[in-house]
């Protein structure tokens, strides 16, 4: 259980959100009242997986949102699903391997003062080991993603306890897990950017075909993923707050996002510190990638599985386990997905930000999409251990809070996206348009190759 736990946590990335992302959630949105963001997402999200996992239960189907939404709302809006959550993985995919490529050559040539290697030249490392993991055994990738989040877990405590022990920077205040602070600020913005920090969970339910005993697997490491991303971000969004100074903290995290952590890790916990969280960051992108890469492959392979992508690419490898076509798949779109970028010399940051919006977006898209399909698909069966509260009260109410944030979301996709309203407007017409044209395959199939229609969503 432990290693698809570490494997849907690597996901996020928790070192890099911490010293990168959060800071972004106290500078723009609900400022000191931060903490209480991601204690809200985090019981909306508990909300949502109350069905969620009890679905997962008696559905046994491995294709993740796509066999949910497959089986609750009918075979179009699934397939729309599956190619709403394939395109939000690859362009998370896409902007974070560009990232990489600029963290590193940032550690190597300004950090350590190395030679200076073009960003991205590192990203085709990168890319390359990514390559290598997806094609092997998943509990390889599962041991690596272990030990580099051990780390990522290890200093982040360190830093909690040296900012707590030395009493921060004014003294220590509580103030920020009270309605005032909560409530301050633009909350909406809050919200949606720390929703985004609980993405990836849907990976338990899709590596059911690759765990041992998935019916204990996939709800205890559901439940253990919220509780430790709502604990591990809410602690760390007071901790920073506390190193920075209450008074200050609002205004030093908008002012530099990026940096402002790690000169407090320099200042409460060392120098060495520094290094070494400069170091864990890299790797905490590279982990992030490289689950991206296994959840993309495997929404590959159940398409294939289907008969909605080559047939070919649904081969599983004799020895390692693994989708490894799919794999290979995933890492050629990868190369010829970057290749514009380098081509044209893009801001790799830059990408990085508009691509993870686009990500975020489709994202709280699909849970709401899923949590309908639950409420759908529960109310419709007589199952044994289903009560009224996983079958109607639990996803109404999820239903009701994506809502919202979707509505949030809609209103400051600008803001997410960090582009002009225009690219905005279009970008967001891209996202519906995936889903869309999902719909219209699915109503293709079901008139030129019926038994193909039949099979979608792993049914």
């Amino acid at each position: 259980m432990f290693q698809l736990l570490f494997t849907v946590l690597a996901f996020n990335g928790p070192l890099a959100i911490i010293v990168g992302y959060i800071t972004v959630v106290i500078g723009m949105g609900n400022g000191l009242g931060a903490p209480m963001a991601y204690i809200a997402c985090g019981i909306l999200i508990w909300v949502f997986a109350a069905g969620f996992t009890r679905m997962a239960h008696h559905l046994q189907n491995p294709g993740g949102f796509y066999a949910f939404v497959t089986a609750g709302l009918g075979k179009p809006a699934g397939l729309a699903a599956s190619f709403l959550a394939l395109a939000s993985y690859y362009f998370i995919l896409l902007g974070a391997t560009a990232y990489s490529g600029l963290l590193m050559q940032q550690l190597v040539s300004g950090t350590l003062h190395g030679p200076h290697i073009p960003w991205w030249v590192w990203m085709s490392v990168w890319v390359t080991i990514t390559a290598t993991f997806g094609y092997l055994k998943l509990d390889l990738s599962a041991r690596v993603l272990t030990y580099l989040l051990a780390g990522e877990i290890v200093i982040a405590g360190i830093y909690a306890g040296c900012v707590t022990a030395k009493g921060g920077a004014e003294g220590l205040s509580f103030n920020s897990f009270t309605p005032q602070m909560a409530m301050s600020g633009s909350i909406g913005l809050a919200l949606l950017f720390a929703i985004m920090n609980f993405g990836g969970f849907e990976a338990t339910a899709i590596y059911r075909e690759e765990v041992k005993d998935p019916d204990r697997t996939i709800p205890r490491a559901t439940n253990i993923f919220i509780i430790t991303v709502t604990v591990l971000f809410a602690i760390s969004a007071w901790v920073i707050i506390q190193a920075l100074g209450p008074s200050h903290a609002v205004a030093a995290a908008a002012a530099n996002p990026t940096g402002v952590v790690s000169d407090t890790i320099g200042q409460f916990v060392g120098r060495w510190a520094q290094l070494v969280v400069s170091i864990l960051v890299n790797t905490s992108v590279f982990a992030g990638i490289l689950a991206s890469h296994n959840i993309a492959s495997r929404y590959v392979y159940n398409l294939s599985v289907d008969g909605i992508l080559p047939r070919r690419l649904a081969n599983v490898h004799g020895r390692h386990g693994s989708p490894h076509r799919s794999s290979v798949a995933v890492s050629i779109a990868t190369v010829v997905g970057l290749a514009p970028f380098i081509l044209f010399n893009a801001n790799p940051l830059v990408l990085y930000a508009q691509l993870s919006g686009v990500y975020g977006y489709s994202f709280i898209l699909l849970l709401l999409l899923t949590t309908v399909a639950v409420f759908c698909w529960l109310r419709r069966q007589t199952l044994p251990g289903v009560t009224a509260w996983h079958r109607t009260i639990a996803p109404a109410l999820a239903g009701i809070g994506l809502c919202g944030v979707l509505w949030l979301t809609t209103t400051n996709f600008k803001l997410l996206l960090g582009s002009s309203s225009e690219l905005a407007y279009i970008t967001m017409g891209g996202v519906f348009a995936t889903g869309l044209s999902g719909v219209a395959v699915a109503l293709l199939l079901k008139r030129k190759r019926p038994h193909v229609y039949q099979r979608i969503g792993r049914q």
